[in-house]
């Protein structure tokens, strides 16, 4: 009976420890399993990380871009706005100037001193008025009234070949041509 004993308590203690050998064995199958879940999940997470900062800073360069190219625009608005405004004003102010009968005689002065005769100078009935009244002045140019040049005048020469307009809209175009650059510059 002791043998028997004994023998059972073999049987059961190799049955338990290859009970524990074979739990053991499991154990560390799922532990190995379990490591490579966690470090494919770390490696995966690592990569989505990664991703997501490529993104965001894709997405940060894109906005930096967009608010460079909105601020661009807003100067040249600007700009156009200003440019505008100025002309604007410019043709105003040629306006009221070539209204004022002296500043517009003393121009179609200036306008012919050099030229030879014979010519012809167009302007307004109040101009002519006033430039009739400086007969001298004209030189040997013929005066006619075309209300349609404002309050501005034109010079023709070579037997009306060449001629030189006077009016607000060609003086403020060439006076804003002119001031465009300073313009620019001050806009900078």
């Amino acid at each position: 009976m002791e043998d028997l004993q004994s023998l059972l308590e073999k049987i059961n203690r190799d049955g338990v420890e290859k009970a524990e050998a074979e739990a053991k064995k499991i154990v560390d199958a799922a532990q190995a399993k379990a490591d490579a879940l966690v470090k494919k999940a770390l490696e995966e997470a690592a990569q989505a990380k990664a991703d997501a900062e490529k993104a965001a800073q894709a997405s940060s360069e894109r906005a930096a871009e967009t608010i460079r190219q909105a601020a661009r625009d807003v100067v040249i608005g600007v700009k156009g706005t200003l440019t505008a405004l100025l002309e604007k004003l410019l043709v105003q102010d040629v306006d009221k100037a070539l209204a004022d009968e002296k500043t517009a005689t003393a121009l179609v002065a200036e306008a012919i001193k050099n030229l030879t005769g014979p010519g012809e100078i167009a302007c307004g009935a109040k101009l002519a008025s006033a430039l009739k009244s400086q007969a001298s002045a004209l030189k040997s140019f013929t005066l006619t009234v075309d209300d349609s040049l404002g309050a501005g005048f034109s010079v023709k020469t070579d037997g009306g070949r060449v001629e030189h307009a006077f009016t607000v809209e060609t003086i403020s175009a060439e006076l804003a041509k002119r001031l465009r650059p300073d313009l620019a510059a001050l806009l900078k």
